[in-house]
């Protein structure tokens, strides 16, 4: 981390994110990227797998039990809260902040910042532009920014 003033561009979705500043020339640039150690595994290597099944009582049938939670879903809250950190501890890089991110993986990131680091939110778009080039981000920023 650097120290710089100025806005702070964060890109997420629920694997993968990355911040992005402009430069003196107002191109903008990813200075820090990270990805969930989670990314792409199935939903076996997570831990669950085949939903356990159950029998009644005098009956031959078996009815399988739907499991009470998604494992795909959990681990993209944890990389949320992970990502809030992540910004919470740049906290002094930057003035303003823009957040960017579908909008289960935006109340994630928002819903864990510090009080300070939410005043510092100038937007929040509800898209995923992960997989965006830094070159075409101004496109679909220009207004906020």
């Amino acid at each position: 981390m650097t120290a710089r003033h100025g806005t702070l561009i964060v890109i997420a979705d629920g694997e993968h994110a990355r911040f992005v500043q402009p430069a003196e020339n107002h191109a903008l640039h990813t200075v820090a990227s990270f990805d969930a150690l989670t990314a792409h595994q199935r939903t076996s290597d997570l831990g669950d797998d085949a939903p356990g099944a159950t029998y009644h009582t005098g009956s031959t049938a078996h009815h399988a039990l739907n499991p009470h939670h998604d494992r795909h879903r959990l681990e993209m809250e944890s990389f949320g809260k992970f990502v809030a950190r992540q910004i919470n501890e740049w906290d002094q890089a930057y003035e303003k902040l823009l957040v960017i991110a579908p909008s289960h993986s935006n109340a994630s990131i928002t819903s864990h910042l510090k009080p300070e680091t939410k005043a510092k939110i100038i937007g929040v778009i509800r898209k995923d532009l992960t997989k965006t080039p830094d070159s075409a981000l101004k496109d679909h920023i220009e207004y906020i920014v």
